[in-house]
């Protein structure tokens, strides 16, 4: 009965954002026709360039998510071929399903290809959630950058404050909890949230070497990097010649949009947060702006679904397969409390960033 309850919850927000975006664009977003004209002056050696480094981003968060994987997991560590492919399939699986189910998705694959031992769901579990602490690390320099250099709109200030905040705690947390091995007393007397965080000590064994944890972070912010000019180059396709501080805000934007997943892509509600923000403060054609929200949005998928089917099909799985991913109930997290301290001190041939 709560599970059904929650689903008619659940259901009922997706409906009242849905129906508040399509409010807003009705009342306040452009005149159609003139979306449809911007399209037509689309310059497409600049759509190329934005995809090219959507994908050099792909391969740049992929090798940070290797780093980690290496310090969590005990030997044969996965070569970045196979990590890539994971990492693909999952982005394909937040692409066209609701929630995050790309996370598991794959953890997933990469346990159908990796040795066969206990407690690893758990450990490639917890080097997803290090994987997002670092990405955390790219948000909070982003949006340094946008504040010092543009002006963020109030309805997102909320938002960005919650995501520092939520960064640096994170951030802080992995730390402590890595130079001391263990999370006991975070864990204690949590009841459910107790497995989340000791599936999350699993991946952090990358905190515990400088170098790596330092390399991680730098192939992330080095994929948001590339983003942030994917979206420079996606503005300059759609005749919006602004500078690079531009380009970041609507990179925030986007995320912030993103945030809570409603609906596949939040398709609508990202266009309004982009649009909206470039005409009042750029003075960009809410047409112009609407148009070059769907193209943004249309690229990072051409990249996120085509790459991640590719890799779909080279795993043998199907699109069916996505929906019933196993869930974080299914983790096995060792019973012995040193387990995880097992592989805490890699030999330096373990800690490759590539393989």
């Amino acid at each position: 009965m709560k599970v059904l309850r929650s689903g008619w919850v659940r259901a009922a927000i997706v409906v009242l954002a849905a129906a508040g975006v399509v409010a807003l664009l009705w009342w306040r977003g452009p005149a159609w026709s003139g979306v449809a004209n911007a399209f037509t002056a689309v310059e497409w050696q600049w759509v190329a360039a934005a995809v090219g480094l959507n994908l050099l981003s792909v391969l740049m968060r992929a090798v940070a998510w290797r780093t980690v994987i290496v310090q969590a997991a005990p030997p044969p560590h996965p070569g970045f071929p196979l990590v890539f492919s994971a990492f693909s399939v999952g982005l394909f699986a937040n692409a066209v399903l609701p929630g995050r189910i790309g996370e598991l998705a794959r953890v997933a694959v990469l346990t159908r290809r990796m040795p066969q031992q206990e407690g690893m769901w758990a450990r490639l579990l917890g080097t997803v959630f290090a994987h997002r602490v670092f990405d955390l690390v790219a948000m909070i320099g982003l949006i340094g950058y946008v504040v010092a250099t543009a002006h963020i709109p109030d309805w997102a200030v909320t938002s960005l404050i919650a995501v520092v905040v939520a960064g640096v705690t994170l951030f802080t947390i992995a730390v402590v909890s890595a130079r001391h091995n263990r999370m006991a007393g975070v864990e204690e007397g949590l009841g459910a949230v107790r497995k989340v965080v000791r599936l999350a000590r699993y991946g952090l064994g990358v905190m515990r070497r400088p170098a790596a944890a330092a390399a991680a972070c730098l192939f992330q912010v080095l994929g948001w990097t590339c983003q942030l000019f994917a979206v420079y180059t996606t503005m300059r396709a759609f005749g919006i010649h602004e500078a690079l501080p531009a380009a970041g805000l609507v990179l925030v934007l986007m995320n912030v949009a993103t945030l809570f997943p409603l609906w596949p892509g939040n398709i609508g509600l990202v266009q309004a947060a982009i649009a909206l923000p470039l005409f009042q403060y750029y003075g960009v054609a809410k047409a112009n702006g609407i148009a070059f929200g769907f193209g943004l949005q249309a690229i990072e998928a051409s990249v996120g679904v085509g790459v991640g089917l590719i890799f779909l099909a080279r795993e043998g799985l199907s699109f069916a397969m996505l929906k019933v991913m196993p869930d974080m109930a299914q983790a096995e997290v060792p019973e012995r409390e040193g387990d995880d301290e097992e592989v805490a001190e890699p030999d330096a041939a373990h800690a490759r960033v590539s393989g």
